[in-house]
C-alpha cells in the first residue's frame, strides 16, 4: 500500500466551495470527510478480518482520497459514515404496465433520488398512446406522459437534499410511440431531469443501412401498429439530437453481448449518463482514478508511474467491493441484486490533463494509443485485484450463473466503468472523465445554485509561465475566448491545447472506442460539435458508434441548449486555478 502519492493534495478554491455546499457535514473539514469515508468503508474488513485490518485499510483509503489519486462517487463522499449511508450512485428500476406498478416505481425512484442516487428506466413495456384499457374502458396516455410525470416528481426531490435528481429514460426502437419519444425534448425546458436514449437493436441498424422497412410493434400483443422506412426514424433521431442533444443511443445488442450474467436476464437500461448498463433493481458503486496524478516529471517526455497506478487500482477495487458490504439498501430487491452480482465501476478522470502534462495532442494517434494502453492496464489490474479478493472472500454469489463460471472465480461481475465525473473532477482539480478540455478558461454556471465558478486551466497556465515570454498577452486572449487558437503560440502548442469544439468528431470517437475496448461496463462520453454541424453529421457519428461496437453514444451541438459551461471568463472575479471540465 506504499507509494500512492506524496502528501495530501491542496484543494482548489472551487473544490472547497463545492465541498462546503454539498459534501461536508456540520463542523467537518475536507480531511475529516476523507477520514469519515475511509473508516466507514474500511469497517467492512471486519467481515473477513479484524480491527487491525480496518485501521490498515482505512489508512490506505484515506491516503488514496486525500492525495486526490482516487475519489468515489458523490453519494459515498456525502453519505458514508452518516445515518443515511446510501453509497450507490445509480440504480435501474423496472416499469411494468399497470398504474399501481408505475407509481410504485415512482415511489422507489423518489426515495433513491432523495438519498443521492440516480435512476434509469426503460418505458418500453408500457402500452402506446390511445391504446384501450380494458379494465376502465378508457385509453392509455402512453409512455411519454409517464416520462413527464416522473420528471415532475424529480423536480421536487433533490438528490441527497443537495442536488437535482438525474434520470435516464429509454424507449426501444420498435415501440409504437418511439417517434413521439424521439422529439419529446426538443422544446426548451422540457424533461429537465431526464437524459433520454433510444434502445437500438442490430436489426434496426441493419434496416437503416439497407434502407429497409421497419415495423413498430405493440409491446403486449406483438401486432404491427405501423410500418415505416427505417431511415425515416433514423433521420428523426438525428434531427432531434442535433436540435437538443437528445436522444442519445443505447446499443442494447452490444450491451447484452457483454452481459456477465445472461442467465439472470437481459439488460434493457442504463444509469442516467449511460456508463452502467444494469438489470432491473441493480445498482452500482462508482469511483475514478485521477490519471493526471500518475504522470511523472512533466519537464521531460515522461511516462506514467505504472507501479503507483497498479497499487491504486488494487486499493480502489477493494474500496468499491467494501462499499457493497457497508452500503444501506433502500429496497430489498436492490440489496439482493447488489449482493448477488457485486458489480463495481472503477473509471478514470484527468485524461486531458495527463495528455497536456505530457504534451500529447488529444487529436492524435499517440493519444489514442496511450489511452488504449492505460485502460488495458487498469482492466488487467482490476481483474487481478477482483480475483485476489475472490480467493479471500469468495466469488460473487451469482458466479455460477455467469460467463466466468467455472474457469475464473472472481469477486465482482463487473469492475470498470467510465463515468462523467462532473463533480468529483472539480474536487480533484482535474479534467473530467476522458473528455478533452472544454475550454482553457471558462465560467461554470448552475453548479452551486446561482453561483458561477470561473476557471483557468492550470496546466496551460504553468506551460505559459515556463515556456512563453510575455505570456500575459496570450493569457489575456485565452481568458477572453477560452481558446489558444487566436494567440501567437506555435502550431504544435495550439494542437496540444486544443479544446473540445476544435477537435474533430473522429478523435472524440476514437478515444471512446479505445477506452470501451477495456471497460466491461460502458463509457459516458459526449461528442461536442460546433453550432454549424449538420444533422447528417450527427447521423454519421451515430452510425460510426454502432459500427465500432460502442454501447452508447451522445452528442451535443454548441448552443443547441442552455449551456452549463461558457467559454471564456465573463465574471469580474479572478479565476481559480482548477482544470476544465
Amino acid at each position: 500500500m506504499k507509494g500512492i502519492a506524496n502528501s495530501p493534495a491542496r484543494l482548489s478554491d472551487n473544490a472547497l466551495r463545492l465541498l462546503h455546499a454539498r459534501y461536508l457535514i456540520a463542523h467537518e473539514t475536507p480531511d475529516d470527510m476523507f477520514w469519515r469515508v475511509a473508516r466507514s468503508v474500511a469497517h467492512a474488513e471486519l467481515t473477513w478480518g479484524n480491527q487491525h485490518d480496518v485501521e490498515r485499510w482505512a489508512d490506505a483509503f484515506h491516503h488514496a482520497m486525500s492525495t486526490l489519486c482516487f475519489l468515489p462517487n458523490s453519494p459515498t463522499l456525502m453519505n458514508a459514515g452518516t445515518k443515511l449511508n446510501q453509497l450507490s450512485a445509480c440504480f435501474v428500476l423496472p416499469i411494468a404496465d399497470s398504474l399501481e406498478e408505475i407509481f410504485t416505481t415512482l415511489k422507489h425512484a423518489a426515495l433513491i433520488q432523495q438519498s443521492g442516487g440516480g435512476t434509469g428506466f426503460n418505458f418500453s413495456a408500457l402500452r402506446p398512446r390511445n391504446d384501450i384499457i380494458k379494465s376502465t374502458g378508457g385509453v392509455s396516455s402512453g409512455p411519454v406522459s409517464f416520462l413527464q410525470i416522473f420528471d415532475s416528481a424529480t423536480e421536487y426531490v433533490k438528490q441527497g437534499g443537495k442536488r437535482r435528481g438525474a434520470n435516464m429514460g429509454i424507449i426501444n426502437d420498435s415501440h409504437p410511440d418511439v417517434e413521439e419519444f424521439v422529439s419529446c425534448k426538443t422544446l426548451p425546458s422540457t424533461l429537465r431531469n431526464f437524459n433520454i436514449s433510444v434502445g437500438i437493436s442490430n436489426r434496426f441498424m441493419s434496416a437503416v443501412e439497407s434502407d429497409a422497412a421497419w415495423d413498430l410493434v405493440h409491446p403486449h400483443t406483438g401486432l404491427v401498429t405501423k410500418t415505416m422506412p427505417a431511415r425515416t426514424l433514423w433521420k428523426a433521431i438525428a434531427e432531434s439530437a442535433w436540435r437538443s442533444g437528445d436522444p442519445g443511443l443505447v446499443f442494447l445488442d452490444h450491451i447484452n453481448a457483454y452481459n456477465p450474467t445472461p442467465m439472470l436476464g437481459s439488460m434493457e437500461c442504463t444509469n442516467p449518463c449511460g456508463e452502467v448498463p444494469m438489470l432491473p433493481y441493480e445498482s452500482c458503486n462508482l469511483g475514478s482514478i485521477n490519471l493526471s496524478a500518475f504522470v511523472n516529471d512533466r519537464s521531460v517526455k515522461s511516462d506514467f508511474d505504472w507501479g503507483r497506478l497498479a497499487n491504486v487500482v488494487s486499493i480502489a477495487t477493494r474500496f468499491l467491493d467494501n462499499v457493497i458490504e457497508v452500503n444501506y439498501y433502500l429496497l430489498p430487491e436492490t440489496k439482493r441484486m447488489a449482493m448477488g452480482n457485486r458489480k463495481i465501476g472503477l473509471g478514470v478522470m484527468g485524461w486531458a490533463d495527463a495528455l497536456g502534462k505530457r504534451q500529447i495532442p488529444y487529436a492524435s494517434k499517440d493519444a489514442v494509443a496511450l489511452g488504449n494502453k492505460l485502460m488495458r492496464f487498469i482492466e488487467e489490474k482490476s481483474i487481478s485485484a477482483s480475483v485476489q479478493l475472490a480467493s479471500q472472500r469468495g466469488a460473487f454469489p451469482n458466479w455460477g450463473k455467469s460467463v466466468y463460471f467455472p474457469q475464473t472465480p472472481i469477486r465482482n461481475a463487473t469492475r470498470t466503468s467510465i463515468a462523467p465525473t462532473g463533480s468529483i473532477s472539480i474536487l480533484a482539480n482535474t479534467s473530467p472523465s476522458i473528455e478533452p478540455w472544454f475550454a482553457l478558461a471558462f465560467d461554470r454556471t448552475h453548479v452551486l445554485n446561482d453561483e458561477t465558478l470561473s476557471s483557468i486551466n492550470p496546466i496551460f497556465q504553468e506551460y505559459l509561465e515556463q515556456n512563453v515570454p510575455e505570456s500575459e498577452n496570450v493569457l489575456q486572449t485565452v481568458r477572453s475566448t477560452g481558446s489558444a487558437k487566436g494567440t501567437a503560440l506555435s502550431a504544435r502548442e495550439k494542437a496540444v491545447f486544443q479544446t473540445a469544439l476544435e477537435i474533430a468528431p473522429y478523435w472524440h470517437l476514437q478515444h471512446q472506442v479505445a477506452f470501451q475496448k477495456h471497460t466491461d461496463n460502458a463509457v459516458s462520453k459526449t461528442i461536442n460539435l460546433p453550432e454549424k454541424t449538420s444533422s447528417q453529421t450527427v447521423a454519421a457519428i451515430y452510425l460510426e458508434a454502432w459500427k465500432n461496437n460502442l454501447k452508447g453514444i451522445t452528442v451535443f451541438r454548441d448552443d443547441s441548449a442552455k449551456p452549463v459551461m461558457v467559454r471564456g471568463i465573463r465574471t469580474t472575479s479572478k479565476a481559480c486555478k482548477i482544470c476544465t471540465e
